[in-house]
C-alpha cells in the first residue's frame, strides 16, 4: 500500500495520485498505449477509494493523458506539453519518478544578504528552508527567496508546490524558469534529517523564476541534493 500525506499542506489526495502518475508517464515508466491496473486494484494499492482514485484519473483524463475504453480498461495516451503541478522539478529518483513532497525547516521575512545574486525589487525578501521528499525519500534540501514585493507568504497555507501557492494566494504564475546545475557542498544549516555531512560534496542548482511579464525574476532558489538517491532530469521536446 503507498502511504499518501495527508497533512494541511499537501496536495489533495486526488492530486497526489494523479501528479504521481503524470511524473512516471514523464519518466518512462508508464508507456503509450500502457493499459493500468483494474481501478479496485489500483485504489488498493494507493490506500484509496475507488471514488478518489476515479477522480484522479479523470485529471489525467482531462490532460490528454488517459483513454478510457468501455469494457476494456484505461490506457495511457502520451503527451508531450501536459501542464502540471510539478511541471517544473527536475529532480527524480534514480529509477525515475517520484511524487515531490516538501517540509518547511523554517520561514523568515528578512533583509537579502549581500550574497545573494540581484532579483526582484524589493530590500527585502521571503526565505523557505525545506526539505524535499520523492515519495518518502528524503533527496534535496532547499532556500527558496521569494521578493518582498511580491507578497506574504502563510507558513500555514503553503502547499507542498510553492508555484501552486503563488499562483492560489499571491495571485501571480510562474512563466519560465533558468536553471543552473553544478556541484556545491552541503550548507552549514543542513538539518539532522538530511543524512549528507556537512561540506560533504553534492548537486547544486541554482534557480531563478519570472512572473509573467517580468523583467527581473521575482524568485531565487538553491537546491542541494543527494545524487546516490536522486537525479535532475530536463527532457526535451
Amino acid at each position: 500500500m503507498t502511504t499518501r500525506i495527508q497533512s494541511p499542506t499537501a496536495l489533495p489526495i486526488y492530486l497526489q495520485i494523479s501528479e504521481n502518475l503524470i511524473r512516471d508517464i514523464a519518466a518512462g515508466r508508464l508507456v503509450d498505449g500502457e493499459r493500468l491496473q483494474p481501478e479496485r486494484e489500483m485504489s488498493s494499492q494507493h490506500g484509496v477509494s475507488v471514488g478518489t482514485l476515479r477522480k484522479a484519473l479523470r485529471e489525467l483524463e482531462k490532460r490528454g493523458l488517459l483513454e478510457r475504453v468501455q469494457g476494456s480498461g484505461n490506457y495511457i495516451r502520451h503527451q508531450p506539453d501536459v501542464a502540471s503541478v510539478y511541471s517544473m522539478f527536475r529532480l527524480e529518483l534514480i529509477a525515475g519518478g517520484g511524487l515531490p513532497r516538501a517540509e518547511i525547516v523554517s520561514l523568515d521575512d528578512m533583509t537579502k544578504p549581500e550574497d545573494l545574486p540581484a532579483f526582484g525589487q524589493s530590500e527585502t525578501g521571503t526565505r523557505i528552508r525545506r526539505l524535499r521528499y520523492l515519495n518518502e525519500t528524503l533527496v534535496a534540501i532547499e532556500e527558496i527567496w521569494l521578493d518582498g514585493a511580491a507578497g506574504a507568504v502563510d507558513a500555514l497555507r503553503v502547499s507542498d508546490s510553492l508555484y501552486r501557492y503563488y499562483q492560489r494566494h499571491l495571485g501571480f504564475r510562474i512563466a519560465r524558469a533558468e536553471d543552473r546545475v553544478g556541484l556545491s557542498s552541503v550548507p552549514a544549516w543542513r538539518p539532522p534529517a538530511f543524512d549528507m555531512a556537512v561540506g560533504q560534496p553534492c548537486g547544486y542548482i541554482e534557480r531563478f523564476s519570472w512572473r509573467d511579464g517580468d523583467v527581473a525574476p521575482v524568485e531565487f532558489s538553491k537546491t542541494w541534493f543527494d545524487t546516490t538517491k536522486a537525479l535532475y532530469v530536463q527532457r526535451l521536446k
